[in-house]
């Protein structure tokens, strides 16, 4: 089982190494260009929310993103691109980064976090339809794959359609 060491993003050096995490994990460069997209407006980016996981040696092996959204114009977070190149799947790279992300993002005070993925995979970290709370995408996707997170179900949580920021296109 392997160790997994979190940390913010920093520097250059770590902006290289998340484009390349992307460019492997991912068929084209889409989400790496996203990420590069995201990384350059100022609406979006949050200090605080671009995750790496490092395997023991020091190499940045798994991504998680954080990123500023709205619903119905209500502050809330999308999640993604979240990576590990195909080599390093399945060894806890990409839950490591996830799971930092999420508790940055519960202790900056967020409380709804979004995400369009793997039905099967995001549940482990307790998302569900998002469907349930009353919040939809911008586009038509099946259920199941967008989900929430809520931290604190006692705060009011924002229904209507999740906008997102400009570098996604939609």
């Amino acid at each position: 089982m392997t160790t997994w060491t979190t940390r913010l993003e920093t520097g250059h050096h770590d902006r290289h190494a998340i484009r390349e995490i992307n460019l492997a994990a991912f068929p084209t460069a889409l989400e790496a260009d996203l990420v590069d997209a995201l990384r350059q407006d100022p609406d979006a980016w949050l200090p605080w929310g671009s995750w790496i996981a490092e395997s023991p040696d020091g190499t940045a092996t798994g991504f998680a993103l954080l990123t500023r959204c709205h619903v119905d114009g209500v502050p809330a977070l999308a999640l993604g691109p979240c990576a590990v190149p195909p080599e390093h799947q399945s060894m806890g790279a990409g839950s490591a980064a996830i799971r930092a992300a999420l508790d940055a993002a519960r202790s900056a005070g967020e409380n709804l976090v979004l995400v369009l993925g793997h039905a099967s995979y995001y549940p482990r970290f307790g998302f569900t339809p998002a469907s349930r709370h009353g919040i939809r995408p911008p586009f038509e996707v099946p259920e199941e794959n967008m989900m929430a997170l809520t931290f604190d179900p006692a705060r009011p949580i924002p229904t209507g359609t999740i906008r997102y920021a400009a570098p996604f296109g939609v």
